[in-house]
C-alpha cells in the first residue's frame, strides 16, 4: 500500500479544510503522460470504488484503485517545502526512471 508521512497528512488536512473537504480522505493515482510514462495525482475522496484498496494513515482514509496501486505498492509520500520545491514528493521504489522535477516515472 501507499504510506504517506505525518508531515503529508498534516498538509493533506490543511488543504482540504482551505477547500472545504475536510473530513474527506485521498485518492493517489498513477495516470499515463509526463516525459518518463506516468505521473502520480491525488485527489480528495469520500467514496469506495470497486476495486479499491483503502487503508487509515494518520486519521485519514487514503484510497488506491487496483490498477494504480501494481506501480505505487511500498511509495512513500511526504511533503517537503525547501527553496528551489514545495510539494508532494513521491518515493517510489518501483520506479526505474524519473524525470528531473520528479513528477513522472516509469
Amino acid at each position: 500500500m501507499v504510506q504517506f508521512t505525518a508531515n503529508a497528512v498534516d498538509k493533506i488536512r490543511e488543504m482540504a479544510s482551505e477547500q472545504e473537504f475536510a473530513g474527506y480522505g485521498v485518492r493517489v493515482m498513477v495516470v499515463g503522460g509526463g516525459c518518463a510514462g506516468f505521473t502520480y495525482d491525488m485527489d480528495f475522496e469520500n467514496e469506495k470504488r470497486d476495486d479499491d484498496e483503502i487503508a487509515k494513515q494518520h486519521g485519514i482514509e487514503v484510497y488506491v484503485d487496483a490498477m494504480s496501486l501494481c506501480y505505487l505498492d511500498g511509495t512513500v509520500v511526504d511533503y517537503v517545502e525547501s527553496l528551489d520545491f514545495s510539494g508532494f514528493h513521491f518515493d517510489n521504489p518501483s520506479a526505474t526512471r524519473t524525470c528531473g522535477c520528479g513528477a513522472s516515472f516509469s
